[in-house]
């Protein structure tokens, strides 16, 4: 007989509550509410201007919202208010607990440092500095993101465009975050990149358990990776479920345009 205790789901990981955002008369998003729990992988799609960008924006540090909560869930303190805490937490919390990876890799890089130099900063974050270890641990993690190791002391500005996106991945995982929020991952590389691209987080998603919120206009993207999707148009959530679910048989009729449009492609 399975215990009441195992069929409990874990608490979330985040809370998104109400979070809204206006660019003067021009509306970013409205009233926005959902949850990631650890593990899960969150999907946004919407098409160019349905605020999905400006509310990744909001919720994972790099804008302010106008009104709303972020409810995190911090290992050391339980579920605080991200919104309430001061600047120098929040912005340890993003270069520790928390990940980003910007569709442009150069907005995630410092392009002038090497590769084992960029993957290393972030554990020097949170307190490691034996030089032999960090350059050990840099390279297990250019190794897992299939970069050769004799590149590790090459600057990503010599890197093809996929080599760059797969640096900013394992830059961004070496402190084990245990979430990580994606704008476009895949966006800009051609179809042959983007599928390797798309395995490769796939399995780090799986073996390191993470929690990601991930956000394109690429259906094919949130199938592959989402647990759950949320449809965004002129910045609220018109349709929301389990990624299948919603992308099978989606009841909006702007999800419907949405995924006919992938069909007749």
């Amino acid at each position: 007989m399975i215990s009441s205790a195992k069929l409990t789901a874990p608490p979330p990981l985040l809370q998104v509550k109400g979070i809204s955002k206006s660019y003067g008369s021009q509306l970013g998003c409205q009233g926005i509410s959902f949850s990631v729990r650890p593990g899960e992988v969150m999907g946004i799609v919407g098409e160019s201007g349905s605020g999905k960008s400006t509310l990744l924006a909001c919720i994972s540090g790099r804008l302010q919202p106008d009104t709303g909560s972020l409810i995190y869930n911090m290992k050391d303190r339980g579920p605080v208010d991200v919104l309430a805490l001061s600047e120098p937490e929040r912005r340890r919390l993003a270069r520790t607990d928390w990940g980003i990876v910007h569709q442009n890799p150069r907005d995630g890089l410092r392009m002038d440092v090497t590769a084992g130099g960029n993957v290393g900063e972030r554990p020097m974050t949170i307190g490691a500095r034996h030089y032999g270890n960090i350059r050990s641990e840099a390279q297990d993690w250019l190794d897992k993101v299939e970069i050769d190791l004799f590149r590790t002391d090459d600057k990503p500005k010599t890197f093809s465009g996929g080599m760059q996106q797969r640096l900013q991945i394992a830059r961004n995982l070496a402190t084990r975050p245990r979430l990580v929020f994606m704008d476009e991952p895949t966006g800009g590389l051609d179809v042959s990149v983007q599928a390797r691209l798309l395995d490769l987080l796939r399995g780090l998603v799986r073996e390191l358990g993470l929690a990601v919120i991930i956000v394109t206009h690429d259906l094919a993207v949130v199938r592959l990776l989402a647990d759950r999707l949320m449809v965004m148009q002129r910045g609220q959530v018109i349709e929301e479920g389990l990624t299948d679910q919603v992308l099978d048989d989606p009841h909006h009729p702007y999800t419907q345009l949405l995924v006919s449009s992938v069909l007749q492609a």
